[in-house]
């Protein structure tokens, strides 16, 4: 019995002992703890630290990013982002709006409805100020100058056509009677006479109408045929054509163009603008009146030095031209076509006789008082202090009037 207890006594002090030392390791490690507690909390500040700065790096990254990008982008690739990120945004809120929520006075918010009838209203939105104002207004003032310059025609010129057609009523002048159209011998056949009118225009350039004529007399005794120049020696030729202007160089183009049509046309003409303007020693000018007089085609105007200098009299032009050839694309860009065939038969025989390169006779023309170039002492001169008109000019009315009705009658 005594032995008994005091075993359980023995084994009560042991288990107290124990528990004693484990109090004591406990002990020992939470002092151990508690001092290792500050370094763990100095550590996770430096570790949040260092994770703060990295999202702001990473933060500021991508914004540096986005900046260079928005430079790098153009106009179309910045609206298309724009336009997703606010359907983005605008899916959300229309989510909220579904389920009853409340909509934000947000002006950057646009409704989903509103995106998907007006995109491009909503691109156009997200654009910088000023770019649609200044293309609307680049593209308004070219359509203004395109209409302008189409509209464009110059005053008073329907008058003035027909005050010439009077004047060139009167009387003959040497392109009526000698000029490239009646150089071509009236009993050859059609495609021999066509040669002919196209040697006259080669001639012509300038050269007047009455050595042409002569020179094409003396070219018509010895059969003028395509033929006929390919064989004729070069000096020859040469003499033949003198005194037209440049003869020597129109003898040799002369007989490169025959011999282009012996081989190629068979001793005919080209029939179009584009092989006639092709041929040596033929320009737009005399390309223009043959396919008129050879061909009966009109296809354009014959501009030459009377037609040249006329226009830009009568400011028939936008602005002054130098050459023949930009009077002839600024005159078809107003004028009617149907008068093309006889614009420059009547311009040419009104600058041989009264439209005159030199000391012009401003005082005897109808139009002296509204020709932007007529001399301040020609204006009114053809009416008197009674406003009556001058009787000599009335006469020429008379006349012109005369010959218009002769006329109209024989074609009734």
């Amino acid at each position: 019995m005594v032995q008994h207890l005091f075993r359980v006594n023995l084994r009560t002090m042991n288990s107290v002992k124990k528990s004693k030392q484990s109090l004591a390791t406990n002990k020992s490690k939470i002092k151990k703890n508690r001092t290792q507690i500050p370094q763990i909390t100095e550590a996770m500040k430096v570790d949040n630290n260092i994770n703060s700065i990295t999202e702001k790096l990473e933060v500021n990254g991508k914004a540096g990013r986005k900046a260079n990008d928005d430079e790098i982008l153009d106009m179309e690739e910045m609206s298309s982002s724009t336009y997703a990120k606010t359907r983005l945004r605008t899916k959300k809120k229309s989510d909220e709006l579904e389920k009853g929520g409340k909509v934000h006075n947000n002006p950057s918010v646009i409704d989903l409805k509103q995106l998907d009838e007006e995109p491009e209203k909503v691109i156009n939105s997200k654009k910088p100020k000023g770019i649609n104002e200044l293309t609307g207004a680049s593209s308004s003032k070219k359509i203004k100058k395109e209409t302008d310059e189409v509209n464009w025609e110059p005053k008073d010129w329907r008058e003035i056509l027909e005050n010439i057609r009077l004047m060139r009523l009167k009387d003959n002048a040497p392109v009526d009677t000698m000029g490239c159209h009646k150089c071509a011998d009236e009993n050859a056949d059609e495609k021999t006479q066509r040669f002919h009118k196209l040697v006259a225009l080669m001639l012509s350039s300038q050269t007047k109408d009455e050595t042409t004529y002569h020179a094409m007399l003396r070219l018509k005794e010895q059969t003028l045929i395509p033929e006929t120049i390919v064989n004729m020696k070069l000096n020859t030729l040469e003499n033949m054509l003198h005194p037209v202007s440049f003869y020597k160089n129109k003898a040799k183009y002369l007989q490169q163009t025959s011999k282009i049509l012996v081989e190629n046309y068979g001793s005919d003409i080209p029939n179009n603008i584009k092989e006639l303007v092709a041929l040596p020693g033929v320009g737009p000018k005399m390309a223009h009146i043959c396919m008129s007089t050879a061909w009966q085609q009109v296809t354009g105007i014959g501009v030459d030095v009377h037609v040249h200098r006329i226009c830009n009299r009568l400011n028939w032009v936008p602005k002054a031209t130098k050459e023949p050839e930009q009077t002839r694309l600024a005159l078809e860009a107003w004028l009617p076509q149907q008068l093309w065939g006889e614009v420059n038969h009547l311009l040419v025989g009104f600058g041989q006789t009264v439209c005159t390169p030199a000391k012009p006779k401003c005082e005897n023309c109808l139009n002296n008082n509204i020709c932007p170039s007529a001399p301040k002492s020609a204006k009114n001169i053809n009416k008197n202090e009674n406003n009556e008109i001058n009787p000599q000019l009335a006469e020429l009315l008379n006349k012109a009037e005369f010959k218009k009705s002769k006329t109209i009658l024989k074609n009734c």
